[in-house]
């Protein structure tokens, strides 16, 4: 049943700027599957969701009521309908030019061989843009309405990002890399006198230093990077705390990085225990801690605005931590998979009680497509149940919900996103699965769940062909 509007009508000046009708489908806390059938869904001109209907009501008096013509209603067809934005919680932007390859070493040699020399690059802006423009462009076609992205050292190539996101239009975490141990590869790390130069970057706007005197204290690089991303006002996009991981941090770059991120109350992102060996190492490099968690933890960095991605080999113990914390796990199962990390439970994630939303992981995953997530979220949990049969495995819509509302509750912004209620952003995606050569075919008598199903597992970007930020329309993508 559809919900009703819960705000007063008379009580708002917005202008309704966009009004579907037809079928909607979304989650909710309690249902991972809801599908609205026959509904009108308006949205205002602050791309806020204004009312759902019952088609049942009269139109007329509707469109009265809210102030739209009746000639502007989006019909959308028998095989048309309107889903939640999906939300890619991990993805490493810098990392894109390389998707699709290199995926024949494990974790550490991964880094050090591809990764870590690639993101160097980045230092040149112009090769930042061609391939930042072309991930936030790739990423938007596939339906990512937010993404939770990692740069690169770099502060003016991870401005950059946040500038392109904000250009064509998608919700943005922008995280600028932090990290000062890099023995493999000493040229790409920061030292103490660039984080101390940076920090103190001229030009800043007075009154923003005065909001933030907190961070400039803290001779980090970071600071600069988000005094200069806030300035620039972009309604869609945050800075996100990001420590690359654990060995690639000092303790006290760690403990400044927590004292920012929790005086200013930001969002936070690394990653945690994604193979064996790191999990090893971390061991070795803090001795002093019980887990690849409680380091973390120790470190001020798990609050209830931190996602954590991987997760692999967390034990219960620790998992029972993010629970107590708030903070989530962005399952990257594509990346898991391809250099043999592992696979994360995701069932016993969720027993704990856990929040969780999934990841592309690009480059690891060798797919920008979080249709893609979503199918190899399945297959993992199926693998684990040909392990043990007694493993529940996930279905379709639970997964679904990760994708949408879980990754909105991941990144903490499910009071903004994730799902059609009143009030909260559309953030949307119109799908059609009967386009022209299209790569589903249909039979007679498919209802809208087989339809969700069908294209969940078979779709792809030519499917989505209209995708919507906080009520702009931002795919097709115009030309520019």
């Amino acid at each position: 049943m559809c919900a009703v509007p819960i705000m007063n009508q008379n009580d708002t000046t917005s202008r309704i700027a966009h009004v579907f009708r037809g079928t909607f489908v979304h989650s909710t806390p309690r249902v991972a599957l809801e599908i609205l059938g026959d509904c009108i869904l308006g949205v205002d001109d602050e791309g806020k969701i204004a009312f759902i209907e019952k088609d049942e009501k009269d139109v007329v008096s509707l469109s009265k009521t809210w102030g739209f013509e009746t000639s502007d209603i989006k019909q959308l067809g028998q095989y048309e309908f309107l889903m939640p934005g999906m939300v890619d919680t991990h993805i490493h932007a810098s990392q894109y030019s390389y998707t699709g390859t290199a995926l024949d070493l494990p974790l550490l040699e991964w880094l050090n061989t591809y990764t870590f020399p690639v993101e160097a690059k980045y230092k040149d802006l112009d090769f930042a843009n061609d391939v930042y423009t072309k991930v936030v462009k790739r990423t938007l076609k596939n339906g990512t309405t937010t993404a939770c992205y990692f740069a690169t050292i770099h502060t003016d190539a991870s401005l950059l990002l946040g500038e392109l996101a904000d250009k064509f239009g998608q919700r943005a975490l922008v995280g600028k890399v932090c990290m000062d141990c890099n023995s493999a590869v000493p040229q790409y790390k920061e030292s103490p006198s660039e984080c101390k130069e940076e920090t103190d970057r001229p030009n800043l706007n007075p009154s923003l230093i005065s909001e933030l005197e907190d961070m400039i204290l803290l001779p980090l690089v970071f600071c600069s990077f988000i005094k200069e991303l806030l300035k620039k006002e972009y309604p869609n996009i945050k800075p996100v705390v990001t420590p690359r991981f654990a060995p690639s941090c000092s303790s006290s770059l760690l403990s400044e990085l927590g004292e920012i991120a929790n005086n200013n109350k930001l969002h936070i992102q690394s990653h945690i225990s994604e193979n064996k060996e790191e999990v090893e190492l971390v061991k070795t490099l803090f001795p002093g801690c019980k887990s690849y968690t409680d380091v973390y933890l120790k470190h001020n960095l798990l609050t209830d605005r931190t996602v954590m991605a991987h997760g692999c080999h967390l034990t219960d113990e620790e998992l029972e931590i993010f629970r107590d914390t708030g903070s989530a796990i962005s399952h990257c199962p594509n990346s898991n998979i391809s250099i043999c990390s592992g696979m994360l439970n995701v069932r016993n994630v969720l027993n704990h009680k856990v929040k969780l939303g999934l990841g592309t992981d690009v480059a690891g995953g060798y797919s920008p497509s979080m249709l893609d997530a979503i199918r190899r979220t399945l297959d993992t949990s199926k693998a684990l149940t040909i392990q043990d049969p007694q493993h529940e495995t996930l279905t379709f819509e639970e997964v679904f919900r990760l994708a949408t509302l879980g990754g909105s509750e991941a990144l903490s912004l499910d009071d903004q996103i994730g799902n059609f209620v009143v009030g909260k952003d559309f953030d949307a995606l119109r799908v059609n699965v009967c386009i022209p050569d299209g790569p589903i075919d249909l039979f007679p008598g498919e209802g809208p769940k087989v339809i969700l199903e069908k294209f969940l597992n078979l779709g792809d970007d030519r499917n989505i062909t209209e995708v919507y930020v906080a009520g702009r329309q931002v795919v097709p993508i115009p030309d520019t």
